[in-house]
């Protein structure tokens, strides 16, 4: 048989509870997911490897933990060293043509520089570098003239900046949702009869949800919505808060007309790709509260190590491999990208962190990861079987985090039953001194493995 075609969909802090298949909220429209859903095995454990965006998706396109390279957030957070081989690379070198669409972020990229897509192993390529923009890209505009019109900071700001591909700017005016997922049907369309891989990492449904077609405000009846420009409001951090809950009127409907506007994108392909393609839909860490997403029933956000703000949507179809319609409780995680796509084209991978989960998804094992770990220095994690440890400094930032993203972070130590408990309300740690312990003896050794230093707080 024929290699598989892959299509990867990344999204962008887009929330557990949002998917119209949960059930959870009635005017939640996601007709694509949910047909994947049908169709192909979700992931009810699914985990990514940091809370937000940048450490996480160097992970993603790795299969490795990106502390190894020292990416614990923001301000460490790095494209992998050039001896670690991406999924793009290996799947190249195994006969595919290979295409990236969409947000690149892995930390501070630069044009050329082994980040950007094309230098990883992508062909063809039309692309964001949100790291030179606080982690977005503008909905609507990118060009020169929209720099010039924003001016700085507020272009800066507002990530108007023109797109990329290879090296080379191209200006895009019109929305980039759609656009995306336009180059990507047309990549998948190609001529060439290599088999494929698209990874397509759309900024939605990250903020600024507001910045919708004018026929689509309209159409929805929802007010246009002004971006930040200095000489309207002196200070962007005073604006921020205005656009965040719960003070932006209209947050959660302009939040739920991004998302039904990517998953209109998910279906146009999903109507494109034939049963020999591998689909896989995730997101790079768990919803933004203080973007309207909701984690029902996890508790936290996006930055934080509750589960709200780790455990992912995890999506699989491939027609004839994986059955339809099946909930896989295995506990995996985004480093298992790169080994199972992999395994599935027909290649291996020597270094990785991740397991290839093509059995557990299948349902011919119900076992894949015994422990994942998540570290970002002022807080960490580790969950073994059900069992999960978190240890929360109080520190700027995390004070940072709470005020200006409206994230409350938890203190100090937690043990949960994730089995009974997923809100994460009944903090073991007095009732199970030596299951505490345990646990952070494992993430100890974990630590030591993968090249950090000791722990400094301990029980």
């Amino acid at each position: 048989m024929s290699a598989p075609n892959i299509l990867l969909i990344v999204s962008d802090d887009h929330g557990y509870a949002d998917r119209g298949v949960q059930g959870i909220h009635a005017d939640v429209r996601t007709p694509a997911l949910d047909r994947l859903a049908a169709e192909g095995v979700s992931c009810t454990d699914a985990y990514v490897t940091a809370p937000i965006c940048s450490p996480s998706r160097a992970a993603i396109i790795s299969g490795q933990y990106q502390q190894r390279w020292g990416g614990q957030w923001f301000d460490s957070a790095a494209f992998p060293p050039d001896d670690v081989p991406t999924l793009a690379e290996v799947l190249r070198d195994q006969g595919y043509r290979t295409g990236y669409f969409g947000k690149v972020h892995y930390g501070g990229e630069t044009v050329g520089d082994r980040a950007c897509p094309p230098h990883h192993g992508f062909e063809e390529t039309l692309y964001g570098l949100a790291g030179q923009s606080f982690g977005r890209l503008n909905y609507l505009h990118h060009s020169e003239d929209a720099v010039s019109s924003y001016g700085q900071p507020a272009a800066h700001h507002m990530a108007v900046q023109p797109l990329l591909s290879g090296d080379e700017p191209v200006e895009h005016e019109g929305f980039l949702t759609a656009e995306f997922g336009r180059r990507a049907a047309e990549f998948i369309t190609g001529e060439d009869e290599r088999p494929y891989f698209c990874m397509l990492a759309f900024n939605a449904v990250h903020n600024f949800c507001w910045q919708l077609p004018e026929s689509e405000l309209a159409a929805r009846g929802l007010p246009a919505f002004r971006d930040w420009t200095p000489d309207v409001n002196d200070s962007f951090a005073e604006w921020y808060d205005d656009v965040i809950v719960p003070n932006l009127p209209h947050g959660r409907e302009y939040y739920l007309a991004q998302l039904e506007l990517m998953d209109a994108e998910i279906g146009r392909l999903l109507d494109l790709v034939d049963d020999n393609t591998i689909v896989v839909y995730t997101t790079d860490n768990g919803g933004s509260t203080c973007n309207f997403g909701d984690n029902t029933p996890l508790r936290g956000t996006k930055y934080t190590v509750w589960d709200g703000g780790i455990r992912v949507p995890m999506l699989w179809r491939w027609p004839g491999h994986l059955p339809a319609g099946r909930r896989a409780d295995a506990l995996v995680s985004t480093l298992d990208l790169v080994p199972t796509l992999a395994a599935a084209a027909g290649a291996t991978v020597e270094a990785t962190d991740g397991l290839d989960i093509l059995p557990a998804l299948s349902g011919e094992t119900d076992a894949a990861h015994d422990t994942l770990h998540w570290d970002c220095e002022f807080q960490w994690a580790v969950r073994s079987g059900p069992w999960k440890l978190s240890w929360v400094a109080d520190t700027p930032d995390t004070q940072h985090l709470k005020t200006y993203e409206h994230a409350p972070m938890g203190n100090g130590w937690s043990l949960t039953n994730l089995t009974n408990d997923l809100a994460e309300q009944q903090n073991h740690v007095t009732t199970e001194p030596a299951l505490a312990t345990r646990l952070q003896t494992l993430h100890t050794t974990w630590r030591t493995k993968v090249g950090l230093p000791p722990l400094t707080v301990t029980m």
